[in-house]
């Protein structure tokens, strides 16, 4: 790597996946983009640290030993490897079906969104702006490198959204006027979800089918995250036709 490696920011064009486990997903799915590997000196004897070395090899990444590097990434935390990767681009698949989140905020939230999405064969993500920056590193470590598997676009609105797809709409919101359980997803679809905080404003009702997660009333909300996996759950299974 031929400049100097320092803390993240927003305005980089690369970032930085922390962690084996992440580094050899980023190594396995876009070898590509990836710049170099930086691994702690105390990992020498660890079965994972000498996994991803041989993967380097093999994709003939460069791979360097500094702890100085790695203190100057991440004060806080001590990681045997960091995976030095540039940004890229993966547009949205149009027969796919996708998730979309209006106004994300929150960096793990959209990691642990990331993970369940891979994991229940949603591999297309939509986000609206504003928006929280998917490759910064939290993001990165929360998804567990599942981030990598993953086809993404920013729209500058929901509106713009639509314009580009023409996906059969389920909006996720507090008053919606189906239930879950009672919901048949047809692809393509988009499930669409607002902001941790704030849901999805009213007049997201009429645009698509809105949906309603049964919970007791002693809370106001599901968390977003936790939203999004029973959805992705349940139109998973009446996929598989159940």
């Amino acid at each position: 790597m031929n400049f100097r490696l320092k803390r993240y920011k927003k305005a980089f064009d690369h970032t930085y996946s922390f962690g084996v486990f992440a580094t050899l997903e980023l190594l396995e799915t876009q070898p590509e983009h990836l710049l170099g590997v930086v691994l702690a000196s105390k990992g020498e004897q660890n079965a994972g640290v000498a996994r991803l070395k041989e993967a380097c090899s093999h994709s003939r990444v460069p791979v360097e030993v500094n702890d100085a590097v790695l203190g100057r990434l991440s004060p806080k935390e001590s990681h045997l490897a960091v995976g030095v990767l540039h940004k890229y681009a993966v547009p949205l698949i149009p027969e796919n079906n996708h998730l979309v989140l209006v106004n994300p905020g929150d960096m793990g939230n959209l990691g642990t969104i990331i993970r369940t999405m891979i994991g229940f064969g949603i591999t297309d993500l939509a986000l609206i702006r504003p928006a929280v920056d998917i490759f910064d590193p939290k993001v990165i470590r929360a998804s567990m490198g599942s981030i990598f598997r993953l086809s993404f676009e920013y729209f500058d609105d929901f509106d713009a959204y639509q314009a580009a797809f023409g996906h059969n709409l389920y909006l996720l919101m507090t008053n919606g006027q189906e239930i879950i359980g009672q919901v048949v997803f047809e692809a393509p679809f988009a499930l669409v979800f607002g902001n941790e905080s704030r849901g999805l404003p009213d007049r997201f009702l009429g645009l698509g089918t809105s949906i309603a997660i049964p919970h007791s009333p002693q809370i106001d909300s599901l968390n977003l995250s936790v939203a999004v996996g029973i959805t992705l759950y349940q139109s998973a299974r009446m996929g598989a036709g159940d």
